[in-house]
């Protein structure tokens, strides 16, 4: 571990996936003007990174865990309560062709994107009734929650608007239902009872017709 002058807890600091600005006045040892010169400093020299205004990691840590693992787990942090859902989880199960460049999350919050050193972050709002769907993925001794394959085509499809989809529409999506099973098909309609659309009502009959099935 290389030193760092003026910081009174380094190994404490280097040993966390994220804090914030609080936590990094009790850790540097210094408030006020003193801790935000202190900050500006060590993002000058590449030791401190920002995910967002007020929230970093050093860049010791994330040296040590970068890759889409740690990426993912950021996802959760950046905006919360939030799961990982839309087109990243479609893409990474292979039910979409298409390449995604950013990661996408569902929120109960008002929809926001960031931009930081990890990439695109973009989170789409959605009623707290279907704040749902996701599992616990395990990341060392934390967790990282995403979608399951029906809860991430369901959220989807749902905050799709434009062009709208319904019916025959769905094929549009190109979605590979080689990966695709019955279970996901149950599983996606009961968010369409908890969602009460006739749209995704419409999508559960459309979904039958593509799949096994019945």
């Amino acid at each position: 571990m290389i030193s760092i002058s003026g910081i009174t807890y380094q190994k404490e600091i280097e040993s966390l996936p994220y804090f914030n600005k609080i936590q990094a006045g009790t850790l540097i040892g210094k408030k006020g003007k003193n801790l935000d010169k202190k900050l500006a400093q060590l993002k000058k020299i590449g030791y401190l990174l920002s995910f967002k205004n007020g929230l970093y990691v050093t860049s010791v840590f994330y040296e040590a865990s970068r890759g889409s693992a740690y990426a993912e787990y950021v996802a959760n942090v950046l905006r919360g309560p939030s799961y990982i859902s839309l087109e990243y989880v479609l893409a990474k199960e292979g039910l979409i062709p298409e390449a995604v460049y950013a990661m996408t999350s569902i929120t109960v919050k008002s929809s926001r994107a960031y931009t930081n050193f990890l990439g695109s972050y973009v989170y789409r709002n959605i009623k707290e009734e279907l704040f749902c769907g996701y599992k616990p993925v395990a990341w060392g001794t934390k967790t990282i929650s995403v979608a399951t394959h029906a809860k991430a085509l369901f959220d989807f499809i749902y905050l799709k608007t434009a062009p709208d989809v319904q019916g025959e529409g769905l094929s549009d999506l190109r979605i590979n239902w080689g990966s695709w099973r019955k279970d996901d098909t149950d599983e996606f309609a009961q968010y369409v009872s908890l969602a009460r659309s006739e749209k995704m009502a419409s999508v559960v009959t459309q979904i039958k017709k593509n799949t096994y099935a019945s």
